[in-house]
C-alpha cells in the first residue's frame, strides 16, 4: 500500500525533474541565435509591439521574448547600433534594451547631385556609394531631388540600405507636408515638375531674393514655347561643379542642355531646398526673360534681347 509519505517523495521529485527541465529548456531558449544586422531601427510602440514588429522583418523572436525584454528595459525608438550581426537571444535582447545610437551627421548640400552626395556619404560613412545608387533607384519616386536638402543624423554603421530607406522616408515626409500645404493634396507627378523646376531656381539664383524673379524667367519662357538656354540645366550628375562651355553647350546631346532642346530637363537637376520650392510653386509677376550675373555677383534681370546684350556688355 502506498503511503502518504511514499506519494509526498514522488510528487517532490517529480517537481524537482520539471524545475531541472525548465531551466534547461530556458537555458536552451536564451541562448538560441538571432541574426541581426549591425543597426536596427525600433519602432516607437509598447514592448510588445516592437517584438511583434521585429518578428515581422524576419527576427526571430517569440512572445515570450517581450517578457525577457521587459525585465532587461524598454528599448530607445529609432536606429540603434547593436554592433554584431549574430548574438545569443538574451545578448540581444539585452543589447536591444541598453543600445544608444552613435550618431554621424551628414547635410546635402542645396543644388547638390546624387552622384557627388553619395560619393561623399560613401567616404564619410565608409559605404558602396554603387549600393547606395542602387537602392536610391529602386525606392525613389524621383530620378533625382528625391532627397530634400537637409541635415541629417543617422547611425553609425548604418548599411546602405537603411540609410537611403531612412532618407528617402524623411524627404517624402517633408514633400508630402509642403505640396499639402500649397496645393491640399500630394501628386507625384506634379511634384516632378516642381522638383525639375525648383532645381533649376537653385543653380541658377545668386540669392534666395532672386528665387522668384529667376522662376519667373523660367515660367515666361515655357509660356512663350522659348528654350530655357540656362547653364545651370547642364551641370546635372557628375557635372554638378563643372563650368559650362560653348563646346560643352555643343557636345551634349541630353535633354539636359536647353540651349538645344526646348521644354524642361527630364528630371530634376540636383537637390533642392525649401525657398527655391516656394520660388517653383510661386514665381513673382514679371515679364523678365532673360537675366545676367553682374559684377557684383547678382543678376541684372530684363524683358528684351537688347537689353539683355547690353547687361553682358556690362558684365565683361
Amino acid at each position: 500500500m502506498t503511503t502518504k509519505k511514499s506519494r509526498l517523495f514522488r510528487s517532490s521529485v517529480w517537481i524537482e525533474n520539471t524545475i531541472i527541465l525548465l531551466i534547461i529548456a530556458f537555458t536552451f531558449y536564451i541562448t538560441l541565435p538571432i541574426k541581426t544586422t549591425q543597426t536596427l531601427f525600433v519602432p516607437q510602440g509598447s514592448i510588445g509591439h516592437i517584438i511583434t514588429q521585429l518578428t515581422k522583418k524576419g527576427y526571430a523572436l517569440s512572445p515570450i521574448d517581450k517578457y525577457l525584454l521587459a525585465l532587461l528595459g524598454k528599448p530607445q525608438s529609432g536606429w540603434v547600433h547593436i554592433g554584431k550581426t549574430s548574438l545569443n537571444r538574451i545578448d540581444f535582447l539585452h543589447k536591444l534594451a541598453t543600445a544608444k545610437a552613435k550618431i554621424e551627421e551628414v547635410t546635402l548640400i542645396p543644388g547638390e547631385t546624387k552622384p557627388l552626395f553619395f560619393a561623399s556619404l560613401a567616404h564619410d560613412l565608409s559605404l558602396d556609394p554603387k549600393k547606395l545608387d542602387t537602392y536610391y533607384s529602386q525606392s525613389s519616386p524621383y530620378p533625382e531631388a528625391g532627397i530634400y536638402a537637409d541635415t541629417y543624423y543617422v547611425p553609425y554603421g548604418i548599411t546602405e540600405k537603411h540609410l537611403i530607406y531612412f532618407l528617402l522616408h524623411e524627404s517624402q515626409k517633408k514633400y508630402e507636408k509642403i505640396s499639402k500645404k500649397i496645393y491640399g493634396v500630394y501628386n507625384p507627378k506634379q511634384w516632378l515638375r516642381i522638383l525639375t523646376i525648383a532645381s533649376i531656381i537653385q543653380k541658377e539664383a545668386a540669392n534666395t531674393q532672386e528665387m522668384p524673379l529667376v522662376s519667373s524667367v523660367i515660367y515666361n519662357r515655357l509660356k512663350k514655347g522659348m528654350p530655357l538656354q540656362m547653364d545651370g540645366t547642364l551641370n546635372y550628375g557628375r557635372y554638378s561643379h563643372t563650368k559650362v562651355t560653348p563646346q560643352r553647350i555643343k557636345r551634349d546631346t541630353t535633354r539636359f542642355n536647353t540651349y538645344k532642346y526646348k521644354g524642361l530637363p527630364p528630371s530634376p537637376i540636383g537637390s533642392v531646398s525649401l525657398d527655391a520650392i516656394l520660388a517653383a510653386t510661386k514665381p513673382a509677376k514679371s515679364n523678365y526673360l532673360y537675366f545676367m550675373k553682374n559684377r557684383s555677383g547678382v543678376h541684372d534681370f530684363t524683358h528684351s534681347y537688347r537689353s539683355h546684350r547690353h547687361n553682358i556688355q556690362k558684365a565683361r
